[in-house]
């Protein structure tokens, strides 16, 4: 779950230190750490604890590096249960606060579109993971002038590429989508700003990705384990595939799919 070493004089990366936060609050220590990804003397102290409370061969030093023990020994002790933290886990670029913003569509949103298994909820979770950054972004960095005149996305107007470009957590793109979805949520999604609310707001861009999902036929694929038809249904093609794989075994961790 940590890809460099937590703890004393270790590299200390905020991914890693959020990962080892959260970890060792699924243990209910005495002090409960704040997700910050900062290391400092309480996170010390928590790393410590954790050591003490595993136990094994493994030093007990504050320190710890991938693969150690002890850090497998905390991962088994995580719930399997779809939660704030555990998502948390699954995206340790993911700052808390961004985390909080998308969970509450976030769960809602999967059992509606009968995003419903481990194995569907961690396919799930990696490709939104992989296509906002890790809630990072609900709009493609790039213009969107790349899609003028695509056909095969409905863009037939002037100005299409980019007024339809992708957007949401696994990035809606096209006129016919954003028309499409629209008719589904009875709105008007492709005047004047309107195609901008599904990025700006939280509940339809998660809402619009598991939309996607559901009607192209995605759980099944995920049923299957198969990445990288996954990938293609969303992507076209198997941009960022490493990533995406990365994030899944992540997720598939947490979760015991």
């Amino acid at each position: 779950m940590i890809v460099d070493t937590v703890g004393v004089g270790g590299s200390n990366n905020q991914a890693d230190v959020r990962t080892t936060q959260r970890l060792v609050n699924f243990m209910n220590p005495p002090s409960r750490l704040g997700v910050d990804g900062l290391y400092g003397s309480n996170t010390g102290k928590g790393i410590v604890w954790a050591q003490q409370q595993i136990g094994g061969s493994a030093a007990v030093d504050g320190l710890l590096e991938p693969g150690d023990p002890h850090v497998a020994g905390m991962v088994v002790r995580v719930p399997s249960d779809l939660t704030l933290d555990t998502v948390g886990l699954i995206f340790s670029n993911a700052r808390l606060p961004l985390v909080e913003k998308y969970w509450a569509h976030l769960e809602p949103a999967m059992m509606r579109y009968e995003i419903n298994t481990p194995m569907r909820q961690a396919h799930f979770l990696s490709q939104i993971g992989h296509e906002s950054g890790e809630l990072r972004y609900n709009e493609e960095l790039a213009t969107g002038a790349a899609y003028e005149g695509r056909g095969d996305l409905g863009n037939t107007e002037a100005g299409d590429g980019v007024r339809f470009k992708g957007r949401g957590l696994i990035q809606l793109t096209g006129r016919a989508n954003y028309t499409s979805y629209g008719h589904y949520r009875g709105l008007n999604l492709t005047d004047g700003d309107n195609p901008k609310q599904v990025a700006d707001d939280p509940d339809m861009a998660v809402d619009a990705a598991c939309w996607f999902w559901k009607t192209r036929g995605i759980n099944a694929l995920a049923d299957r384990d198969d990445v990288r038809s996954v990938t293609r249904r969303i992507n076209g093609g198997t941009n960022g595939l490493d990533d995406r794989i990365r994030l899944l075994q992540r997720a598939r961790t947490v979760l015991r799919a």
